[in-house]
């Protein structure tokens, strides 16, 4: 093991390694205990072991290993106490992984690959929480929370609702499961097209926390941005001929494709007029554009994920800011708020009106928005009004709208940038 200097330094260790490893850990349990309820209680006396362990002894060198290990045996315990194992093993069919388990005289030893076979278990997790048993709200609270492992605080902001809310869903979601009997298995060829729409957006949530996080000190959650892409192409080869699989595989590709421009060399935020378009990823630029090809083929042009992939595509496709097709873009957006009605679409829509002409005209769509409850704790709606203002001359109003904005957000670099820019216009 590596020797942390700290107990600080191993308690922001532990942190970082739980946000990565908590869904895989869950999932994992899961495919054992049967039970999402217990697999996420023995994930957290996982995390309990590591809160006691580590500080003292080290970081191990694959941690998220060590805390799989450690739920795992915590499963088998449990099962082996509660006289239970024999009857999982018959209900689940002898399952080779628990079955290895009695056999193997070093269970520890056997579990050395954490990640053997997790993407399998992580999908099964996502289609047993986007289950039909469950209300669509519900579902997407809890598969942000087990998959995402974002915060109720996290999730609520994403939904735009308040936090006590989420948290109701999330404890009904599990007990509802719990009750439900539901198998831990994808679901057969002829029950994927009802829960594939909520497993996508799922993912696109998961994308959206990792691409801009809500909170904390970081711009992006560069992990989470990753594993909603790792999903987003599993989900594309589990159901080939849905064409919103493919449009939201599009979106994700496309817009990660600017990662590496998002933030200067000290972290902090660069909006995508001013990014530096030479660092944008060609090759996820490709395959986004490829997977668009694709759910188009499949008569998905005006699905809401490929509405907003097209979107993307307008901008890997402008060589620099000036060459943006801003009336086009404005189109799309106006089709997407038909086809998916939404307070932050036409936030976006306005934007793309003021850039296409003029600022009167986008800030003219941002005041029809300004009476929209479920947009009152939403930063880029102030923030959105300031730009508009300044390109009008009006600092002192955009500097009052900027300040408003930051007082809004829960991210540090997100907060610097808003305070950033009113400040300037006391310059």
């Amino acid at each position: 093991m590596t020797q942390t200097s700290t107990w600080a330094g191993a308690d922001q260790a532990i942190a970082a390694v739980w946000r990565i490893e908590s869904a895989r850990i869950v999932a994992g349990v899961a495919r054992l205990v049967r039970d999402i309820g217990l697999a996420e209680e023995l994930a957290g006396d996982a995390l309990v072991a590591t809160l006691e362990t580590w500080p003292a002894a080290g970081v191990p060198d694959n941690p998220g290993a060590w805390l799989m290990r450690v739920a795992k045996n915590a499963a088998l315990d449990r099962l082996r106490r509660d006289k239970l194992l024999r009857e999982k093993l018959q209900q689940i069919g002898l399952d080779l992984e628990a079955r290895e388990a009695t056999i193997v005289p070093d269970f520890v030893d056997s579990l050395d690959d954490a990640l053997s076979g997790v993407g399998d278990d992580l999908l099964r997790l996502m289609f047993i929480a986007c289950h039909p048993v469950l209300s669509k709200e519900a579902r997407l609270a809890l598969t942000l929370k087990l998959v995402g492992g974002l915060s109720t605080h996290e999730i609520a902001r994403a939904f735009l609702v308040p936090e006590p809310t989420i948290a109701q869903r999330i404890v009904r979601a599990k007990r509802t499961l719990g009750q439900a009997g539901i198998p831990f298995e994808l679901p057969p060829p002829e029950a994927l097209p009802e829960r594939l729409g909520s497993v996508l957006e799922v993912v696109y949530l998961v994308f959206n926390e990792g691409y801009t996080a809500t909170a904390g000190d970081d711009w992006m959650r560069p992990a989470l941005l990753d594993e909603a892409l790792r999903l987003g192409r599993m989900l594309s080869g589990l159901a080939p001929a849905e064409p919103e699989a493919h449009g939201l595989t599009a979106l994700m590709e496309l817009q990660a494709a600017r990662a590496k421009a998002r933030v200067d060399a000290a972290g902090r935020p660069v909006l995508l007029l001013d990014q530096d378009r030479a660092r944008w990823d060609k090759l996820l630029i490709r395959r986004g554009l490829a997977a668009l090809a694709r759910a188009e083929a499949l008569g998905g042009r005006h699905g809401p994920y490929a509405l907003q992939a097209a979107i993307a595509a307008c901008h890997a496709q402008a060589r620099t800011a000036q060459e943006t097709d801003w009336s086009t873009i404005a189109g799309l957006y106006g089709e997407l708020a038909r086809v998916m009605p939404s307070p932050v679409v036409e936030l976006n829509r306005a934007v793309a009106v003021g850039m296409a002409e003029g600022a009167a005209a986008g800030l003219a769509l941002v005041d029809r928005l300004a009476g929209d409850t479920r947009l009152q704790d939403y930063q880029w709606l102030p923030s959105v009004r300031g730009d508009l203002l300044e390109k009008l001359g009006r600092r002192e109003e955009a500097r009052a709208e900027f300040t408003r904005a930051a007082a809004m957000t829960t991210n540090a670099r997100e907060r610097a940038l808003l305070e950033d820019r009113a400040r300037a216009k006391d310059a």
